[in-house]
């Protein structure tokens, strides 16, 4: 099995930084191709906290169209992973952002 180069990006919103206060859930961007397993590996060894669980939502990209040639195109689309630590645990980086 080949070694994938896996970053996981804070995604640090309104929406986020409350759900990390109120819940312990905290959200990152993640490549396209990374599954779950391999998201709840890389959050405990770069962050030294223990994941519960990972949820995964797919953000499709938005239509632009060129107004002059009238031609459609779609940005690519965004993969989030909102990760839920185990009480106690929190991720202080991801709050100083």
């Amino acid at each position: 099995m080949e070694s994938k180069n896996i970053t996981v990006k804070p995604i640090v919103s309104e929406k986020s930084y409350t759900l990390a206060n109120a819940s312990n859930k905290y959200t990152f961007e993640v490549g396209l191709d990374v599954n779950k397993i391999e998201i709840k590996k890389v959050v405990e060894d770069k962050y030294k906290v223990k994941v519960e669980g990972v949820n995964i939502v797919i953000r499709p990209g938005k239509l632009k169209r060129d107004w002059k040639t009238n031609k459609k195109n779609r940005k690519s689309d965004i993969r989030k992973a909102i990760v839920t630590l185990k009480k106690g645990d929190k991720i202080d980086e991801f709050l100083n952002i």
